[in-house]
């Protein structure tokens, strides 16, 4: 278990679950570094926002936010955000990203990352059913009324029924001829 997840158990048996995603984030090292912060958090952990302020610690060259920083404001959230939505029988991975520049930014960015209850059923349905399967979430990186986009990002996640996916690695470690 990562320190991050016992972290965030802990923390959430005090301030609720919703409010330790938001504020763990949010202090973590790893995202203070992007300069985004999540900014809500619903109750059910379905929606989440972040807003991603033009600053002079993420402008480039030519005085628009960096694309890294782009990237990295948005890239962690799906997967953790899934994670905490099914619970510890899956094991997730992000596998591959992706990311579409569509202006540049020079003003304070948003984004939103949704799951629905339809979506959680499907997902698990297809895991008991496949034991394996990739989904991919696209977040868009708009102005605040939602009227202009600069980027999309396009993550593919890797979920697995953790049972399954233990038996997997162990095979992939045995060598010819069945010893380990």
């Amino acid at each position: 278990m990562s320190l991050y997840k016992k972290i965030g158990d802990f923390g959430s048996r005090y301030i609720g679950r919703p409010n330790m995603f938001k504020y763990g984030f949010n202090l973590s090292p790893m995202y203070r570094r992007t300069t985004a912060r999540i900014t809500e958090v619903s109750a059910d952990l379905l929606h989440i926002k972040i807003k991603l302020p033009i600053s002079y610690k993420n402008l480039n060259y030519v005085n628009s936010i960096f694309g890294g920083s782009l990237f990295s404001a948005v890239d962690p959230i799906p997967m953790v955000q899934l994670m905490n939505l099914i619970g510890d029988d899956y094991v997730l991975w992000d596998k591959s990203a992706e990311i579409y520049f569509k202006r540049p930014a020079k003003e304070d960015l948003y984004a939103e990352f949704d799951y629905s209850p339809q979506e959680l059923a499907d997902i698990k349905q297809r895991v008991a059913s496949d034991q394996e399967i990739e989904i991919v979430k696209s977040t868009l990186l708009t102005n605040r009324d939602r009227t202009k986009t600069f980027c999309e990002v396009r993550k593919t996640i890797y979920i697995a029924d953790k049972q399954f996916y233990k038996r997997k690695r162990r095979m992939g470690k045995q060598r010819p001829g069945g010893r380990s």
